[in-house]
């Protein structure tokens, strides 16, 4: 939806009688009526004196009469409130910008995880902001779609075959795993990647509730041959039941744990613990967030397969090669 500075205001599932307690005229029957606003500041007024009356009432707005997106007030006050964010939710210029991830032991390039961010010329628009105004405003379904693409995209224009592609992905937007993600496999051909090349990394994972949807979206994936990822692991979510019932290709160890490792013994033993359950599965596991070397070395003596972070190197526009050889590192 657009917010223009002027145009017409849909009401619907209002009755006569909360029409007639509006101040601004409406015109219309049977529970369908419109007014024209002149002004954005008039239209968040005419909002505020319909959230009084009723919160399910639904509204929308059209340049011209004959269309409007219907949604609860409450929604799209929502949106009213947000509509620059909104507005670049629905059309702004995404990109992913690319972090390395290596093997520790041969400090081999392994894989890149794309990482969603805004290019304005206008407003500054940060990655939580987007994600947090999308789920405020039921976008959050459009913008993991919108992210996806360009992470896609974005191997496509710069990551070789044979090096993975990590992307993020929220099990909360895939309502039917089998309808949802076609979406998905059409981007995956219309750029020609090799689907063995990439890896859809759940994020939040200690946030979901439906374990039997998730695995649903699991095997969806791996059917279509792509891998899959727990992310945040020992942030209160994936136990070893979770593990064996979802069974990810990928682990990926809640930062909290890496850092400053090499000084906690307790966080040791749970790096030790992780891994030791996860080989017994068959799961890579990767270290996310590593920024000392005193932490590569404590993940190295574990046994953990994969890293990343600062140390690694910072997520670029482009592939850019990794910082240091961690092979060298005792």
């Amino acid at each position: 939806m657009k917010f223009s500075n002027e145009g017409t205001l849909h009401l619907k599932n209002i009755t006569e009688r909360e029409m007639k307690s509006l101040s601004f005229p409406v015109i219309g029957l049977d529970g369908l009526y419109k007014t024209g606003y002149e002004s954005l500041n008039q239209l968040d007024e005419m909002t505020n004196e319909i959230l009084m009356v009723n919160d399910r009432i639904e509204c929308g707005i059209s340049a011209k009469d004959h269309y409007a997106q219907y949604m609860s007030v409450a929604l799209f006050k929502i949106r009213l409130e947000n509509r620059e964010t909104v507005e670049f939710i629905q059309e702004g210029k995404l990109i992913s910008h690319l972090q390395p991830i290596v093997s520790i032991t041969s400090g081999e390039l392994y894989a890149y995880e794309s990482l969603l961010r805004a290019e304005s010329s206008e407003k500054k628009i940060s990655p939580y902001e987007l994600f947090q105004v999308a789920n405020k405003a039921e976008m959050h379904s459009l913008l993991d779609q919108r992210a996806r693409e360009e992470a896609i995209r974005a191997r496509k224009s710069h990551i070789d075959s044979g090096i993975k592609s990590f992307i993020n992905f929220l099990p909360s937007t895939i309502y039917n795993p089998e309808y949802c993600l076609q979406h998905t496999f059409h981007i995956v051909n219309k750029y020609n990647v090799d689907p063995a090349d990439l890896v859809f990394e759940v994020v939040e994972t200690e946030k979901v509730q439906d374990v039997d949807h998730l695995k649903k979206v699991f095997q969806t994936y791996k059917r279509e041959g792509m891998k899959v990822a727990l992310d945040d692991v020992g942030a209160g979510f994936s136990t070893i039941e979770m593990l064996k019932l979802l069974e990810p290709n990928y682990v990926k160890i809640d930062r909290s744990y890496i850092d400053r490792c090499d000084e906690d013994i307790k966080k040791q033993e749970f790096l030790s613990e992780v891994n030791y359950l996860s080989k017994e599965l068959g799961i890579t596991v990767l270290a996310e967030g590593l920024e000392r070397m005193e932490e590569l070395k404590i993940c190295k003596e574990v046994g953990v397969d994969l890293c990343q972070g600062y140390l690694i190197g910072k997520p670029e526009p482009t592939a850019k090669t990794p910082i240091i050889n961690t092979s060298v590192a005792s």
